[in-house]
């Protein structure tokens, strides 16, 4: 069951109101009064019933959550499987984190959706988002291929920004999955973004975020061209730091065999 079959229409109104989309259309069921203003201005609803499924804010976000819960939790048995077998942590660090309800709705506006519930779910992709950093970059398709290999997850879309950059110098491996989350009652697939990273092109990603940020999205000519500089020695360095590390493994494993 995906979270979008479960919403009903108090949840639509929840996130109306909660988030300042006083005007979102509000399907009622038979008989039942739609979306009401009150004397006051305030919204309203008659005679809402729970139907199956989700039916507040709160339970949409706790399913997110623990779908970032679960893929963290493999992450982890993942990389201490690694560990175990070939002595090695191709994992630096995972952060994981629920977009805000501000975040969703500017991207809704920007896409020009209406901010309901069921847009959000089916048009934010990025709601629930792990963000895994490495120290190589032959790390980072190592885990995507582990991750893919998970019998309980689908993988719905990749972008390779690593061979492919973006035109800002932007690098990393994206993925979107979903995984189901048992509930006492059902089981609701949902959406986990996933992005893989080397420590070097988090520490630029970071850097370009905040000034993105700070410049609303018009930075100075000469900043855009500094940060793509930036990026290509970003990418010298895991080249290098790679290299270097094939070369000590090498080394280390010839050593042994002495």
């Amino acid at each position: 069951m995906k979270i979008k079959n479960t919403l009903n229409n108090c949840e639509k109104y929840t996130f109306c109101q909660n988030y300042g989309i006083m005007n979102a259309a509000v399907k009622g069921p038979a008989g039942h009064k739609k979306l009401l203003v009150d004397k006051k201005g305030r919204s309203v609803i008659e005679k809402m019933e729970r139907t199956n499924g989700v039916d507040s804010w709160k339970e949409v976000m706790l399913i997110y959550n623990s779908a970032l819960k679960q893929v963290e939790t493999k992450l982890e048995v993942l990389n201490d499987e690694f560990q175990h077998v070939h002595r090695y942590n191709p994992i630096e660090h995972i952060k994981s984190r629920i977009k805000s309800s501000e975040s969703i709705v500017k991207k809704l506006k920007k896409n020009n959706y209406e901010s309901t519930i069921d847009n959000m779910i089916d048009h934010v992709n990025d709601i629930a988002g792990i963000r895994v950093i490495c120290s190589f970059t032959s790390d980072i398709y190592r885990i995507a291929d582990m991750i893919s290999n998970q019998k309980d997850i689908k993988v719905l879309s990749v972008k390779d920004y690593i061979t492919y950059p973006k035109a800002s110098g932007y690098k990393s491996y994206h993925m979107l999955v979903v995984i189901p989350v048992y509930l006492s009652d059902r089981i609701v697939d949902t959406k986990v973004e996933i992005q893989i990273r080397t420590v070097a092109m988090d520490f630029w990603a970071s850097l370009e975020h905040k000034i993105h940020y700070k410049f609303e999205g018009n930075a100075p000519e000469h900043i855009k061209r500094e940060l793509v500089e930036c990026a290509g020695m970003v990418s010298d360095l895991d080249a290098r730091m790679l290299s270097l590390n094939e070369e000590i493994l090498n080394l280390s494993e010839k050593s042994n065999k002495e």
